[in-house]
């Protein structure tokens, strides 16, 4: 009977261990599509947030199974920095494969996309939320069957002619924009950071609108 508690116990704790780690384990995403000639364009404002976040931290991505996967490791916490190789409208695939490989509950996965509705460079971090009509976030919610996931939306504005939205999204960041991106990018950076430490409603409070 002593053996058998004992084993019971021991099999608990690896158990709240695990889900402690679990806890303590952060998916980053970020959209875009992969090729140069995507690279400098509105729509991978997702892998922009990414390199500048890694090229802060002096990480390196390295090529996994439906991404590139970099770790950052701060106070404790693991961020798992993904941007997917299979491009914007199979996003949710890459994103609910990471999650199962790591062992990363849904509270615990931030979404880095471009928004139309924001002004140029604006943060707006939530919980949940539509698509937008964005097909990334529109994979990810029909992957993951549903619209509560954690996501933070960097404003890339509205500043197009009617008919040319798609050419616009699709299309690369004016010189005045790309002189402003380093220091948006790099608060961007530090909402990830605060997501990790401070919880996703403190993020809110402090990021948005900003």
């Amino acid at each position: 009977m002593l053996h058998f508690l004992k084993s019971l116990f021991f099999a608990d704790a690896s158990a709240l261990d695990s889900d402690v780690n679990s806890m303590k384990k952060f998916l980053i995403v970020g959209l875009g599509n992969i090729g140069d000639e995507y690279a400098n364009t509105r729509h991978n404002i997702g892998f922009r947030i990414l390199n500048a976040f890694a090229k802060q931290e002096d990480l390196t991505f390295q090529t996994h199974k439906l991404g590139d996967v970099s770790v950052y490791k701060f106070k404790g916490r693991s961020f798992i920095l993904l941007k997917p190789s299979t491009y914007m409208n199979l996003s949710g695939k890459a994103v609910k494969y990471w999650m199962t490989k790591e062992n990363i509950p849904l509270e615990n996965v931030l979404v880095l996309t471009d928004d139309l509705n924001l002004s140029f460079g604006q943060i707006r971090i939530k919980t949940k939320g539509s698509d937008g009509g964005h097909n990334g976030l529109k994979d990810i919610q029909n992957t993951l069957q549903t619209t509560n996931y954690n996501r933070l939306r960097f404003g890339i504005s509205d500043a197009f002619n009617k008919g040319n939205q798609v050419d616009y999204v699709l299309g690369e960041w004016s010189p005045e924009e790309e002189g402003t991106l380093p220091e948006r990018l790099n608060l961007a950076a530090e909402a990830i950071k605060s997501f990790g430490l401070a919880g996703i409603n403190t993020t809110m409070n402090n990021f948005n609108g900003k």
